[in-house]
């Protein structure tokens, strides 16, 4: 039988040696952590650390626990969080650092959850905030902000000396520290920023500073970092999917993003560096901050990320030869009163929504987990189990790659390898040009060791496919020469097991000494000479968890899990809990008993329409820069539809940890408590969900839903689902299609083993 030639790639070696920068090393020494110009290493051993952010000031603070312990059961290893001057202090010596903004609590809480910690100082964060975080005074204050001008450092000065204080000797625990963001051209700022935080009293291991932009960033004091994103709101409203979107889709070695943070660059009159690198330094590892966990929504653009987009971002990074995997948003959040945005009103390009600020995070505002999350926690379970190898193995790219992102039929993929062993990483997945089924493929990979060819005969790739194939994989005494399902965790045992997850619509073939088979995937695993191997099927790929507590372990659950060091187990539930726990001794999965003492419960909610919308609503509301603004509070009070939503009783227990679910579709939605607003959404097609308990909601208040049209004719930048249906209303768009609240169980179980 004829057969196409094998898709080939030859594995290459490191570039340069192995060596080992001041940071870390020379400077702020910490004992058994040591920094590389691979990758990091703990007690010796690579790790790929996993950061995802999470702003303590725009979450309740009794919430702080549970989004940690969230974050960690998605696979995090590392909380990242601003620290915005604004929120802190907004009148100049009366900073605060309690409550919500009691930072130093943050940390201990982290820490002790098991998370390391990256604190952005700033002075000038961003993450949508109003004057980027400076309060305002700061904002107006006669100095040359963002650069050396004595006055403006004194200022900076004092903000430095108010993080010290309040932070104290945690630092100790601290792992990183991210100076300034998205600086571009004043490098000696930088290394003037670490100065005047190392005199304040601050040290980590870690120094970083964003690197996209083509930064120009001061050599040996800072690790630069990367982002990516797969859409974003800072692109015009009538704008196509830019290429520096379209770019994380490939698998490459160029890691610059010159589209993250252009339309400030450009609103501020901020010129990026020019011709500044695009790929790391020879002297640090390649590693991100802000890959997109999710995005926002400004109110001229929309966009919706799902979550196979997010995850093919991520996955990318990885095959691209990733040494630490950033997030940002992991957890989304509420903004800590009104007008601390990013708006028109205050000279910048976007008007972000004054409240609300899910992010479509893999933990949203409401502390939900989207799909995301079990997108992510897969790929997170494989860098745990296997980040220790895949640290020392640099990316290849294959031997025919894509000509440019307009190209949707060469394959997508890439080698990491040490030249014996190794991954395939393949992505066959883009957003809004659809990519077809990839025909025949079969691949050649060329180490010093030898070559492997494989599948046995040529395989369909379908569309949506992500994976992680290994390749001469050792694990107990059997070497698995190949196989065609991502490997995702190795459990310890006498025997150790290799779980992998089937791709859907592609065999499972297998080579083990010589010998090819393919495997069923279930529940039950297959025994090579001293290594168990666990196909999963790709329907039970959402329902994975493993946990690293104690020791490492898989379980099975359509509901949340997060779980203690002591091995508790606590369980999310808004149906009956179902949990499954592998047990490598017998080679089966057996239930765990989860106590639930009240049963989950849904209830549509009585809506009483107070008064209706304006019968007709502007197209507009004005402009900046060319882009669509948003209507002021007092429009929204003027030609919004209000109702109000009677809640039955169980809303208003927290031990039943209420989620309010409101299926609508119009252009802003406003909910409020006896009046106050708690938080905000621009309608994008997606059900919004508020917590109840978070919002402040208590028995007796009053609840109303603010919701204003969409004109038919917006110029604002929808899904296109959404868009659908708007262009379907003949002169504006408002429904309100149901609401509903969900009571969940939280129980607590624990695991043998």
């Amino acid at each position: 039988m004829l057969w196409p030639e094998p898709l080939s790639v030859r594995h290459q070696a490191w570039a340069t040696p192995l060596r080992r920068p001041r940071m870390s090393n020379d400077e702020d020494v910490r004992p058994g952590l040591s920094l590389t110009n691979r990758y990091l290493t703990r007690d010796g051993v690579p790790v790929i650390p996993v950061s995802g952010e999470l702003h303590y000031s725009r979450v309740p603070r009794e919430r702080w626990a549970e989004r940690l312990r969230q974050m960690k059961a998605g696979g995090v290893t590392v909380v990242a969080s601003y620290i915005f001057w604004l929120h802190h202090t907004p009148q100049r010596g009366a900073g605060r650092f309690d409550g919500n903004l009691d930072v130093a609590a943050f940390v201990d809480l982290a820490v002790e959850i098991g998370l390391d910690v990256v604190l952005r100082i700033g002075p000038w964060c961003h993450g949508e905030s109003r004057n980027g975080g400076f309060p305002d005074w700061v904002q107006q204050a006669p100095v040359r902000h963002r650069t050396d001008d004595p006055a403006y450092l004194e200022l900076v000065t004092e903000w430095f000396a108010e993080i010290a204080a309040a932070v104290g000797d945690r630092f100790g625990k601290v792992l990183g520290i991210q100076l300034e963001n998205e600086l571009y051209d004043q490098p000696q700022h930088l290394v003037t920023l670490k100065r005047l935080a190392r005199e304040a009293g601050m040290a980590a291991p870690l120094w970083t500073a964003t690197a996209w932009g083509g930064a120009d960033l001061p050599p040996d004091e800072v690790l630069p970092l990367y982002g990516g994103y797969g859409d974003g709101f800072w692109v015009d409203a009538d704008a196509p999917w830019d290429p520096t979107f379209r770019d994380h889709y490939f698998f490459s070695h160029v890691w610059d993003d010159a589209g993250i943070g252009a339309d400030v660059r450009r609103a501020q009159a901020i010129e990026a560096a020019s011709g500044g690198p695009r790929t790391p330094s020879d002297d640090f590892p390649a590693a991100t901050c802000e890959l997109g966990g999710g995005m926002a929504t400004a109110y001229h653009r929309r966009p919706r990320p799902a979550a196979l987009d997010v995850a093919a971002i991520a996955h990318c990074k990885i095959g691209n030869g990733s040494a630490w995997q950033g997030y940002y948003m992991y957890a989304g959040g509420t903004n800590p009163g009104p007008d601390l945005h990013e708006s028109h009103a205050t000279g910048y390009p976007n008007d972000i929504a004054r409240l609300g600020y899910d992010f479509h995070a893999p933990i949203g505002e409401a502390g939900t987990l989207a799909p995301s999350h079990a997108q992510l926690r897969r790929q997170h379970a494989f860098l745990s189990a296997f980040g220790h190898r895949l640290a020392e193995m640099p990316s290849s790219l294959p031997d025919v790659r894509p000509a440019d992102v307009e190209d949707t039929t060469t394959l997508r993929w890439a080698l990491r390898s040490d030249g014996e062993s190794g991954f395939l990483f393949l992505s066959w997945h883009q957003p809004h040009f659809p990519l077809d089924t990839y025909r025949d493929a079969r691949f050649k990979i060329s180490l010093d060791t030898g070559e492997i060819e494989f599948p046995s005969k040529p395989i369909d790739i379908p569309p949506g496919t992500l994976a992680r194939w290994p390749l001469n994989l050792t694990a107990g005494d059997t070497t698995i020469t190949y196989a065609t399902a991502s490997a995702l965790t190795l459990l310890p045992g006498d025997v150790p097991t290799l779980v992998l997850i089937a791709e859907d619509g592609i065999d499972v073939e297998i080579a083990v000494s010589g010998t090819v088979q393919t495997l069923t995937p279930t529940f039950t695993p297959v025994r090579f000479g001293g290594l168990d191997v666990l196909v999963l099927p790709a329907s039970a790929a959402g329902s994975v968890w493993v946990t690293e507590e104690t020791t490492r372990r898989l379980l099975l659950s359509d509901d949340e899990l997060q779980w203690d060091a002591g091995g508790t187990l606590t369980v999310k539930a808004s149906k009956t809990a179902e949990v499954r726990l592998y047990d490598p001794t017998v080679g089966a999965f057996t239930v765990v008993t989860v106590p639930q003492s009240t049963a989950p419960m849904l209830q549509s909610v009585t809506v009483e329409q107070l008064r209706p919308a304006a019968p007709t609503v502007p197209v507009s509301y004005g402009k900046h820069d060319g882009r669509p603004s948003a209507p002021s509070p007092e429009t929204l009070d003027e030609l919004a539809a209000v109702y109000r939503l009677h809640l039955p009783d169980f809303a208003a227990d927290p031990s039943r940890d209420p989620l309010l679910h409101i299926t609508w579709a119009g252009d802003i939605g406003e909910l409020r408590i006896d009046g106050h607003p708690v938080t905000d959404r621009y309608w994008d097609g997606a059900v919004w969900t508020v917590n109840l308990t978070d919002a402040g909601y208590v028995a007796g208040a009053q609840v109303t839903l603010h919701l204003l049209p969409l004109a038919a004719g917006s110029p604002v930048s929808v899904p296109v689902e959404a868009r659908t249906r708007l262009t379907a209303s003949e002169t504006q768009l408002l429904t309100l299609d149901s609401v509903e609240v969900v009571a969940r169980t939280t129980s607590t179980a624990v695991t043998p083993g």
